[in-house]
């Protein structure tokens, strides 16, 4: 069963339905804890139980070995000798087997016993740590909060001042006790796709190919513990290539800046206090609140935070807001707003000053990163000008595209060849320029350029994918699907050389998914869909001549763009054999460069 993807900006907002996905990842770290303790138990008793069996065998040959066949006469037949001596090769043969037995026991807890308790000790360990920092810093912040917004606005600015600081203080403590409790989660639930099954792989292997009577047995098990193992390696190299990210939008998302970027999300969503008056007199009951602001609708969700007991929201339609007086009441960040359901104003209280300004202006905030770098003439001579260096200098040289250049000098080179000051008149084969700097170049500029938005169709059938892919290579911008075919045609050359160089389509995929095929907004959803734009490209790169990549010539390239599209129709029109796409199959996502 599946999890939505815990987002680090949900956090922030901590609402009822962050807790109770939160609670479905808690749920599986704890069956995944149980499994290991019974798949530890059950192994110690193998263990045990092979040791015992073992021991056994060896009693039994000594016996046989120890026993002399008596004989009648001065001589024995060459059958009789046989038969004598029969007892003592069947105790060789067993010494010999249970020798390889026992050394099977005696290695047994370091394949299978001891990195599954390494697992439990210190990936799940550290997740339950990890949730109990997230717990009292919750019940700290929660309970600061509630003693913070029964101050009185009547009280010194001083106070009120040092009270605010306080309360800051205990919110970013607790939103990055969040932050790292999400990021644990996410890091146990990658690791254990390899860390708990290969050593089980490692076990069972060595268990089979024990006795020749499993040999058979064996042989029929190859092909799948072969695919099993490349499947491991391909999430291992799939884990190694998004953790470092993730840790890094991690700290991004801690940071003072984000957290107030964070706060302006729509639609407008987040606690609030409301003032209700019950029989015995006002109360504050508290609501977690989703303002829509295209139809003016207000969803109040009563809750409690050490529950979050789900409960039916109470839909409201605004007609205004109004920022209370600090005079007329006696609690501070109160406002009014104007309900059509309800006759007369109803009292709002907000966390915090910042809160309350946010919830009265619901303002659209658009946070659009200005692009620095185009997809233009200049950008085309640059990716030209890298793929010769590398395809007539470095294209043998082992790990080329995965080695990573310095920073300093790949920024160098990018004012370099983009500035204001003579753009593009930079010569790569200047000394100050090498492949780690070209690579690592390379690959940011194609981050930063918007390259290609793609809805991927994934199908176990192999002509569903290329045909999905195939149609949305056609459909890309004239200068996108150029770029495209430009670098994937560069990328096969280079797999061409995986023999000098080790780079394979799956490995040149593990680097180029994530540059080629980016999300519009960073989150741990984008980076958990890394796995499928990886694929994305490895097909781009195995399958090239299908997909129309380096397929025009050189003089229809260099031709006008009605030439240039009429080749492209009739490449397409001469290889599209492929089944299109139905309504009922499913789409696994949608990501953007």
């Amino acid at each position: 069963m599946g999890h939505s993807p815990l987002e680090f900006s949900a956090c922030y907002l901590d609402s009822p339905e962050f807790r109770e996905t939160l609670k479905g990842y808690e749920s599986e770290v704890e069956k995944t804890s149980k499994f290991l303790k019974e798949l530890i138990k059950d192994g110690i008793n193998v263990i045990a139980t092979i040791k015992a069996y073992s021991v056994a065998v060896h009693k039994f040959s000594q016996t046989l070995n120890t026993f002399q066949f008596d004989f009648i006469g001065d001589s024995l037949t060459d059958d009789e000798i046989n038969i004598a001596q029969s007892f003592q090769e069947f105790a060789g043969l067993l010494q010999e087997v249970e020798d390889d037995r026992m050394m099977l026991v005696q290695n047994a807890s370091d394949l299978l016993i001891k990195p599954l308790e390494k697992f439990r000790k210190e990936q799940i360990g550290l997740t339950k740590e990890k949730r109990k920092k997230f717990e009292k810093e919750s019940e700290k912040y929660y309970s600061q909060l509630d003693k913070h917004l029964s101050l009185s606005s009547k009280r010194k600015e001083t106070q009120l001042q040092e009270a605010d600081e306080q309360l800051e203080k205990e919110r970013v403590n607790f939103y990055e006790a969040s932050v790292e409790y999400v990021y644990q989660i996410h890091q146990v639930h990658d690791r254990k796709k390899f860390d708990v099954v290969e050593p089980v792989l490692a076990f069972l292997h060595s268990i089979l190919t024990l006795n020749n009577l499993t040999v058979e047995m064996t042989q029929d098990f190859m092909p799948y513990k072969q695919e099993l193992q490349l499947s491991l390696q391909n999430t291992r190299n799939h884990y190694e290539s998004t953790s470092e990210e993730l840790e890094e939008l991690m700290k991004r998302m801690t940071n003072p800046s984000k957290i107030i970027q964070m706060h302006s999300l729509l639609p407008m969503e987040g606690y609030l206090y409301c003032q209700e008056k019950w029989a015995l007199g006002v109360t504050w009951v508290k609501y977690y609140c989703k303002y829509h602001k295209e139809n003016r609708q207000l969803l109040m969700i009563p809750c409690e935070q050490k529950t979050t007991v789900k409960q039916v929201p109470v839909g409201l339609t605004l007609k205004c807001c109004i920022r209370r007086k600090s005079d007329s009441i006696d609690k501070r960040f109160c406002f009014d707003l104007e309900i059509v359901e309800r006759s007369g104003p109803v009292t709002f209280q907000a966390p915090s000053e910042a809160d309350r300004k946010q919830w009265i202006e619901s303002q659209v905030v658009n946070q659009r990163q200005t692009q620095l770098l185009e997809l233009n003439e200049i950008g085309f001579k640059f990716v030209r000008r890298c793929i010769n260096y590398i395809e007539t200098k470095a294209i043998t040289q082992e790990g080329v595209y995965r080695t990573v250049g310095s920073n300093i000098q790949v920024q160098k080179l990018l004012n370099s060849f983009f500035g204001p000051i003579n753009p593009g008149d930079v010569d790569l084969q200047n000394i100050d320029w090498d492949e780690k700097t070209i690579t690592s170049a390379l690959k940011c500029y194609l981050r930063c350029v918007s390259f290609w938005c793609y809805l991927f169709l994934f199908s176990d059938n192999l002509d569903s994918r290329l045909s999905e892919i195939h149609t949305l290579v056609y459909k890309l911008p004239e200068k996108n699907r150029e770029m495209l075919e430009m670098l994937i045609k560069h990328l096969v050359n280079v797999c061409s050389h995986s023999e000098d160089n080790l780079m394979t389509p799956s490995n040149m995929a593990v680097i180029f998914g994530p540059t080629l095929l980016r999300a519009q907004e960073e989150t741990v959803a984008a980076m958990l869909d890394i796995k499928f734009q990886n694929i994305v490209v490895e097909i781009l790169i195995e399958e090239s001549k299908k997909l129309l990549i380096g397929l025009i010539s050189e003089e229809e390239a260099q031709a006008p763009d009605e030439s240039k599209d009429s080749a492209l129709a009739r490449i397409h029109d001469s290889i599209v054999t492929f089944k299109p796409r139905t309504d009922s199959e499913d789409l696994i996502g949608a990501n953007t460069l």
